[in-house]
Order: C-alpha cells, then sequence, then structure tokens
C-alpha cells in the first residue's frame, strides 16, 4: 500500500541510505540533506500535540513561495452554473475558474470509478514546504473548514507531523498552474492529537491549522474562500466526493462514490487514480459538508482507495482545542 503524502516513501528510502552510507564513511550530501529536513521539524508540544509558529519563520516560507512556486493573481469571478454531479467538473481547458459545488446539487458515481481532473475550487487548495527539503513543491492537500474565527485548515496529521512539527509551511487556495488566487498562507497554530505524535495512530490521522496571510493583517481566510462545515461522527454510507492535488501536477483532481465505514475508526471511499499529493485533501458530502481527509489507514490509501480516520468525539475535541471552542 502507498501513502497519499509526497514523498514519504522516498524520505524512507533516504534515509536508510544516508545511515548506511554515513557509517561507511560517505554519503555527506545525503547527511547535508537529512540535516536540511531536520531544519524544518519543530518538537511543539507534543504531549499535547500543539505547536506554535514562528512568525518570522513562517513570513520567510510564505516569501519562499512566492520566490519561483507560486504568483499572485487576481481571483477569477465565480461566475460558474453550480455542479451536477460527476459530470459537473470536466477537465477546465483555459484560465482557472473556481467551481463551488453547492448544497443540493445532484449526485451520482463517477463513471468510470476514477478520478479526473477538475476545476480548483477557493477552498481547497495545496500544501507546500520550501526551504531545501525533499517537499519543495506541493506535497499534500488540504481544505478550509468553517471555524469562529474563519482561519481554520483541516488536512492529515501526517503532512504536518512527522517526528516533528513541520516549520515551512504554507497553504495555496485554489491553485493551479502555479498561480495562488488567494493569497499565500502560513501557520500561526498547528493542532493534532497526541496519540498521533506519539505513535502515528492511524485512527488519529487529523491535523487542524490556523493561519494568516502575511502583508495582509486582519484578512481572514474564510471571508475570501468560503468554507466547508464540518460533520462528527457522519452517518455512513453516505454520497461523497474526494478533492486533491497529486504531487506531480498542477491542478486537482476529483471523484465520486459512496462513503463507507471500514471497522470503528476508518472511512473508504474507492474509487483509482487519487495519488501521492492528495493526502489531507477534504471527502465531502451533501455538497458541501466535510466528513474526512485523506489520510489514516495505509497513509491514505492505494491505487484503488482512498481512506480518512473517522471523525469522532477525539476529532471534535481536538478542533474545539484548535479553535479555543468551550
Amino acid at each position: 500500500m502507498v501513502g497519499k503524502a509526497g514523498g514519504g516513501a522516498r524520505r524512507v528510502r533516504v534515509v536508510l541510505l544516508g545511515i548506511v552510507l554515513a557509517l561507511l564513511g560517505g554519503g555527506s550530501w545525503i547527511v547535508w540533506e537529512l540535516r536540511a529536513v531536520a531544519a524544518h521539524l519543530a518538537d511543539g508540544d507534543p504531549a499535547r500535540g500543539t505547536y506554535l509558529q514562528d512568525p518570522e519563520r513562517a513570513d520567510r516560507t510564505a516569501a519562499a513561495v512566492l520566490d519561483g512556486l507560486v504568483v499572485e493573481v487576481e481571483a477569477p469571478r465565480d461566475d460558474t452554473p453550480a455542479p451536477t454531479g460527476s459530470e459537473a467538473t470536466p477537465e477546465p481547458a483555459g484560465p482557472a475558474t473556481p467551481v463551488r459545488w453547492r448544497q443540493g446539487a445532484a449526485w451520482r458515481p463517477s463513471s468510470p470509478l476514477e478520478a479526473r481532473n477538475t476545476a480548483p475550487e477557493p477552498a481547497i487548495g495545496a500544501l507546500f514546504s520550501p526551504g531545501g527539503d525533499w517537499d519543495a513543491d506541493h506535497h499534500c492537500s488540504a481544505a478550509v473548514v468553517h471555524s469562529p474565527d474563519g482561519d481554520l485548515l483541516v488536512t492529515a496529521a501526517h503532512c504536518v507531523y512527522r517526528g516533528g512539527f513541520r516549520t515551512n509551511l504554507a497553504f495555496v487556495p485554489g491553485y493551479r498552474d502555479g498561480a495562488a488566487p488567494y493569497g499565500v498562507w502560513v501557520p500561526t497554530r498547528i493542532d493534532v492529537d497526541p496519540r498521533w505524535t506519539e505513535s502515528a495512530d492511524p485512527d488519529h490521522d487529523v491535523a487542524f491549522v490556523r493561519v494568516r496571510r502575511p502583508g495582509h493583517p486582519g484578512e481572514r481566510l474564510e471571508d475570501v474562500t468560503d468554507a466547508p462545515a464540518i460533520r462528527f461522527r457522519p452517518r455512513l454510507p453516505a454520497p461523497a466526493r474526494v478533492v486533491g492535488y497529486p504531487n506531480d501536477a498542477e491542478q486537482p483532481v476529483d471523484c465520486y462514490n459512496t462513503a463507507r465505514a471500514d471497522g470503528p475508526a476508518q472511512v473508504r471511499l474507492d474509487c483509482a487514480g487519487v495519488p501521492d499529493g492528495t493526502s489531507g485533501g477534504p471527502i465531502l458530502t451533501d455538497g458541501s459538508t466535510l466528513i474526512g481527509v485523506v489520510g489514516g489507514r495505509d497513509g491514505g490509501g492505494d491505487a484503488m482507495t482512498s481512506y480518512s480516520s473517522w471523525f469522532d468525539d477525539g476529532t471534535r475535541a481536538l478542533y474545539a482545542r484548535a479553535t479555543g471552542s468551550p
């Protein structure tokens, strides 16, 4: 099975190779790469599962993303008709135009059950990690989720914490072909379940990330992009859609099928062609309600299936902690 966060398997192989070569007296360039990776990790508070980002470090990350990786452009007008299921998201031919999958839209499974290119959407984007590690380009996906302060993302925990919290994260909502129509946003705080920091428990592969846009004080992400509501303990089976950014593509893919329970703590959605990089991408039902993110079992699944940790009471408590809700 293959995890769906870009670079994960490669990182393990290179780490092992670096250790072997270092022991043999060689592999200095790999040792240098390992130091570069370590330079972008922080302990935070693993017992609580919280990391508060240093503002200057976050500003440097945003600047690095805007220095050759993406260009801020004017957001396109959202004047497209409401989609109507899998036929509603043909491969776009021309400038990026956001598509909002509206509540009440007709739904039917993709045919064939295979992900295909779709138009970018304001509330869904790519996660970048510039600055010297193997994931300089986008490596995961994330979605804006409704919150009291309008500044919250949800993604997979393995996208933000692997032996430490990533300190070089940036979110580009509505990303396509190097364009950032809704700006570049960086974390102020990351929250994951302590069971993830302790043992990478796949039943708790969820993270909430509070963000801000450098150079735009007071701007709220949700005001710019809108946001789906989150549903805890979703009733399954349910018609659903998975969306994410492959790490070797410049636009998202999506697929419609039925989300089903897979044991007491996992949700699965069977669909081919949802590759590496889609980890953290949202699983949506009822048009605009978020019930999962690609992650969980096997790092998010394999070539035929996407998984999510079940959004249970533990996820509800994590959301409350991230938002400061009572």
